[in-house]
């Protein structure tokens, strides 16, 4: 039996990039490397490659960016490669059937979740903003449907109560890897993988996230919000307005002792001990970590000792 399959990755953010450096670091081919083209990025709004694409031709890999796969020519070169195994992973391209059926061994997903639940986009930060208390990776025999497809392994991946959008993808996206290749090594050693069809009455949907979603509303209760806060950390980050300018708030938790009568969004303390908001339920939400327009994120302690005034105790947010 061969040493090696001869592998197509399809992938375009760092969540990818770490699966095919763990295909690079095994003892499989990477015949091609497939990603979205270069976007715009910047200030400068210059073309960037992706990080799928660099790691690639920092391997001297060839890399191929069409715009669809549903283009017969695009369908047809993706043949010529001859692979066993196509591995997708954050691509952000639908793949047509007839690319679902040209490798020998079909198309695998890396899919940063426990399916059923959250199919989509935004699995990792829809999992937090849940409240749920573990997550995972699910390497996915894939079909037409929207991560439909039978499950072939699954990786178990705890949620803690800090764990932001940031570090629960940086952990998935390690597991996601180590995940892949345990798949990929089976496919080629000829071991039994069961394929188990999912039940689609525990589905979840992530929804792709948006920034008018991490608008803040102070009518939640402070835990929830400080939830919110954690999940869009890095991205889009939750954010209010004071004073008609817009802040960012980067991280916050619920205080578990003080209550209060005050509005939602008022400002209730702003000294050494950090920044205390009025949140929905008479609840009071500590800001930990926010950034002022204009400025860099910051904690709140050492924002507040060189913009006292914007932060004064009766501000409100949201305003």
């Amino acid at each position: 039996m061969d040493s090696s399959l001869r592998i197509i990755f399809a992938g375009t953010p760092d969540f990818a990039a770490e699966s095919l450096r763990a295909l690079l670091q095994g003892q499989h081919e990477v015949v091609a490397v497939y990603t979205q083209p270069d976007r715009p990025a910047g200030r400068g709004r210059e073309l960037k490659a992706s990080p799928v694409k660099q790691l690639a031709l920092d391997h001297d890999l060839p890399v191929r960016q069409p715009s669809s796969l549903k283009d017969t020519d695009a369908q047809a070169e993706l043949a010529e490669w001859q692979a066993d195994l196509m591995v997708v992973a954050a691509y952000g391209l639908i793949l047509p059937q007839r690319v679902l059926d040209t490798p020998r061994l079909g198309c695998i997903n890396v899919h940063a979740s426990l399916l059923p639940r959250w199919r989509g986009a935004a699995p990792i930060q829809r999992a937090i903003l849940a409240g749920d208390r573990e997550t995972g990776i699910t390497i996915m025999q894939m079909d037409a449907g929207l991560d439909t497809g039978n499950m072939l392994y699954k990786a178990i991946c705890p949620i803690s109560s800090s764990d932001t959008g940031a570090s629960l993808h940086d952990r998935l996206a390690l597991l996601g890897g180590d995940a892949l290749l345990a798949v990929a090594d089976a496919l080629r050693d000829g071991e039994p993988l069961t394929a188990e069809s999912q039940d689609a009455s525990l589905a979840t949907y992530a929804a792709k996230l948006s920034k008018e979603e991490a608008l803040i509303d102070w009518q939640l209760p402070a835990q929830d919000i400080a939830r919110r806060t954690r999940a869009f950390n890095a991205v889009p980050v939750a954010h209010s307005t004071l004073a008609g300018q817009t802040v960012r708030i980067w991280l916050a938790h619920a205080s578990k002792e003080e209550t209060t009568t005050a509005p939602p969004g008022m400002i209730l303390r702003a000294d050494k001990t950090g920044l205390a908001v009025a949140a929905g339920q008479g609840t009071v939400l500590l800001i930990d970590t926010l950034q002022m327009a204009g400025g860099k994120a910051m904690s709140a302690s050492l924002l507040l000792n060189s913009r006292p005034a914007a932060l004064q105790p009766g501000k409100g947010f949201g305003s």
